[in-house]
């Protein structure tokens, strides 16, 4: 992303976090018509959009009602028994895939009309494989594919990251062990009233020092992201746990269900002088979920998005599977984006 582009989302960003939940984080010409009334996911939604959510095969992260709201990217609207969404990608205009048993078709094809009506290219992202397959059913010939790799999901088995068990998992082990060896008075808890303004400011403290060592980092809109999730926690049935050791937090780690077999992990922060921290609150935290949902199966761990290191450490821990995504461009708008 260019300077230009972090500075365009930085300040939309904080446009919505200082001036209100329903602050559009997309404007449009108010002289045109367009098909869609896009606005920002409220709270009051979330039971409804979920309905819809959870009764659709997995999908990737994005689609988490939570991170719809706390990251402010994407409009959505209620229409035809799905939902269509409308949001902001590196400085380009996008609609995520819809979701619904209602008439998708018929939803995707007033995508078509609102993208001609704003004047912008129709470029429709985050499709699995078996949505493009649909989008390819009932239009053949009208879109361009890609595959969208910095935006695949990785998704763990739960048991893997709880019990780190076998050879694969041998260097995951030793640093969770020395962890435990190093720190013998660290316990988990989950996140409460007691411990909530202590994870705040820790969280805090680890921003402040990644900006210092790291001023060209983009951490800006995760760091509001985070803010609202403390924020809103009781609104988004957000489930949070910290490592103390003494009554410090050594590490915090927050998410959300995605379905009924999966849970989504928004955010991880650890210490940075405390060796084999994030390693240590992976593991708990899959043990607690586990012994929690019984029925739970696997942990989503969301996308690297491009970021090599990112890639690399997502990769060592041996996801059981990914969510792949591709975007979709009509042809007669396609210049090589």
């Amino acid at each position: 992303m260019g300077y230009a582009q972090k500075l365009i989302s930085v300040i939309l960003a904080f446009l919505s976090l200082f001036f209100g939940e329903t602050c559009g984080m997309i404007p449009t010409d108010k002289g045109s018509v367009t098909m869609f009334d896009f606005q920002r996911p409220q709270l009051s939604q979330k039971d409804d959009y979920e309905r819809i959510l959870f009764a659709c095969p997995p999908r990737g992260c994005e689609y988490s009602f939570a991170n719809l709201y706390l990251w402010g990217r994407q409009q959505l609207v209620f229409t035809r028994g799905c939902v269509a969404f409308f949001s902001h990608f590196n400085g380009r205009s996008v609609y995520p895939y819809p979701i619904g048993d209602g008439d998708k078709r018929a939803v995707i094809e007033e995508i078509l009309l609102d993208a001609k009506q704003r004047g912008i290219p129709c470029r429709i992202v985050s499709m699995t494989q078996a949505d493009q397959a649909e989008l390819q059913g009932w239009f053949p010939d009208r879109f361009l594919y890609r595959t969208d790799r910095d935006g695949f999901d990785y998704v763990y088995s739960v048991d893997d990251l709880a019990d780190l068990k076998g050879r694969k998992f041998q260097k995951k082990r030793n640093h969770v062990n020395r962890f435990r060896a190093e720190h013998p008075r660290f316990e988990l808890q989950t996140l409460t009233h007691d411990n909530f303004s202590a994870a705040q400011h820790m969280v805090s403290d680890w921003y402040r020092a990644r900006m210092q060592a790291d001023p060209a980092g983009d951490y800006m809109l995760e760091s509001i992201a985070l803010s609202r999730a403390f924020r809103h926690y009781e609104g988004l049935k957000m489930e949070s746990a910290v490592l103390l050791e003494d009554g410090e937090i050594l590490a915090l780690t927050m998410g959300s269900r995605l379905w009924s077999d999966t849970f989504d992990i928004h955010f991880e922060k650890a210490r940075e002088d405390v060796e084999g921290a994030y390693a240590a609150i992976n593991c708990e935290f899959a043990r607690y979920l586990r012994l929690k949902y019984p029925d739970l199966r696997y942990l989503n761990r969301e996308d690297d998005v491009g970021l090599a290191g990112l890639r690399k450490a997502k990769l060592s821990y041996n996801p059981h599977h990914m969510v792949e995504k591709s975007w979709a461009y009509l042809v007669e708008d396609f210049h090589g984006d």
